[in-house]
């Protein structure tokens, strides 16, 4: 991952919560939030019934890019 895409969302904590994401991603709604997460098109780790989504996922996510394919 470059420097410019460390810094993005340095407010924010290393795992959010589906509000954060929701408000990283410009306001998206709950119901859009939710798909992401149970389609797989955002990674994210589920904890009995609430979602903790890694930074670096939602990164991934709006970058195109895999960590894991590097």
């Amino acid at each position: 991952m470059d420097h410019r895409n460390r810094e993005m969302f340095a407010e924010y904590p290393d795992v959010v919560d589906v509000e954060q994401l929701r408000r990283m991603l410009g306001g998206i709604s709950r119901k859009l939030a939710y798909r992401l997460l149970a389609s797989g098109e955002l990674r994210c780790v589920r904890i009995g019934r609430s979602y903790r989504i890694p930074k670096l996922c939602v990164i991934e996510y709006l970058t195109g890019t895999d960590a894991d394919a590097a």
